[in-house]
């Protein structure tokens, strides 16, 4: 994405991408109301939904037998109020084909980006690895967006602050079924949690389980956890013999990290590379590509020019480190609620303070607002601020403090 903004501004940009494709299985996949509202400020929206996609408007979960309605993105402030579930390969083909109608932009695949070039205290490249051989690609700005296990982010020796995760996610997918929840389900019960997500003719499933305790898991076996599957959620018993083997099964570690520092003379990280995301809400996803805005919109017209100042990279750190750590923060707290659900075994009784909560008037729009638009959502420069009128806007500020109000009720209840 950022590559695609700096083009289309004009600056010289090269994409490194390690793989000779975008596919990766189970990476994340929502493509969030904030991602498409710039698809729409970029004018590419109506044919980026044209591509195969499922429309999620809202989110629920079953907290034993408690049904609790958890988001609700349908009456968002955006042009589009739903996540769209995507495979993120579709997303990345179609946004690296516009890009390169651009002649500043360059793709270059199986290209990995291995160590940096520096002159004195400054980044002045990058050497890179090719099946051709070795690759060195000069540049004003090299900017990391290599992940959570950020190459980039390791040569350049950045201090990275990590924040303790007690959970980990093993996805797979199972078949639909005639009367399979439509939306995104969460299934909370026996002291473990389960998410489903509709992608059409299959669902993709993410058990949360405490950290580090997969290997027991597999020793205790495969008709174990399948039928672990059956007890959260019985209406997936009759196809959770569809997991016939563990290479079915992929753990994703969560971590939440964030550098104390994103950036270096010559040099910036942003994403994950800079502030790794749990999986939880999908919106690490949202937050990069809500960064890759905010720096376009900071530094193309710098980069114009010639090299960035630090003083220019210090303001995409300033700009987005409130929202990354307003999110982090959430995603710590949700993380702990799910550390207490894995100290039972039994059955769950709903606590009546989510029942408190799910009668909050305005509380599923709140969270889906939190989820779909985030903190601070960035716009592509030159387009208007706020596409809302003054009617939603005065619509969206009553929601949030009526639901903020009613939260401390319930909190001093």
């Amino acid at each position: 994405m950022l590559g695609y903004l700096l083009a289309r501004a004009g600056v010289d940009v090269v994409v490194l991408e390690k793989h000779a494709d975008f596919f990766r299985d189970f990476r994340g996949d929502t493509v969030h109301p904030s991602t498409l509202q710039v698809m729409h400020e970029l004018g590419m929206l109506e044919e980026f939904l044209e591509l195969p996609h499922q429309r999620l408007t809202s989110a629920t979960a079953r907290v034993g037998n408690f049904d609790f309605h958890a988001a609700d993105f349908s009456n968002l402030p955006t042009r589009c109020k739903f996540v769209a579930l995507m495979p993120q390969w579709d997303f990345l083909n179609f946004l690296s084909a516009r890009a390169r109608r651009f002649p500043q932009f360059q793709l270059r695949k199986q290209c990995a980006a291995v160590n940096l070039f520096r002159d004195g205290e400054t980044t002045v490249g990058v050497e890179a690895q090719s099946p051709g051989g070795p690759v060195e690609i000069h540049a004003d700005l090299v900017v990391g967006c290599d992940g959570r296990h950020s190459t980039v982010r390791r040569a350049a020796a950045l201090q990275v602050q990590e924040f303790g995760v007690p959970i980990d996610v093993l996805w797979f997918r199972l078949s639909r079924r005639a009367g399979d929840p439509e939306e995104l389900a969460g299934n909370i019960n026996y002291g473990k949690a389960l998410i489903v997500i509709n992608r059409g003719d299959y669902s993709q499933a993410g058990m949360i389980i405490p950290k580090g305790s997969f290997e027991q898991i597999q020793r205790d076996g495969l008709e174990a956890f399948r039928e672990t599957i059956a007890q959260i959620a019985p209406y997936l018993s009759d196809r959770a013999g569809e997991l016939e083997s563990w290479d079915q099964i992929k753990l994703l570690t969560v971590q939440i990290n964030r550098l104390r520092k994103w950036h270096l003379p010559g040099l910036l990280c942003i994403g994950d590379a800079a502030h790794a995301m749990s999986p939880a809400g999908g919106v690490g996803i949202n937050l990069a590509i809500q960064d890759a805005v905010a720096t376009a919109n900071l530094l193309a017209e710098p980069l114009l020019r010639g090299p960035v100042t630090v003083a220019q990279l210090a303001r995409v750190q300033q700009r987005r480190e409130f929202p990354t750590r307003v999110t982090q923060t959430l995603q710590v707290s949700a993380h702990k609620a799910f550390a207490r659900v894995f100290q039972t075994s039994g059955p769950i009784e709903a606590p009546w303070q989510l029942k408190a909560l799910a009668d909050i008037p305005g509380r599923p729009w709140l969270m889906g607002y939190v989820v779909g638009v985030g903190v601070r959502a960035e716009h592509v420069a030159g387009r208007a601020r706020h596409e809302w009128s003054l009617r939603k806007a005065a619509v969206s500020a009553g929601a949030l403090l009526g639901a903020v109000v009613a939260t401390v009720r319930a909190l001093r209840a």
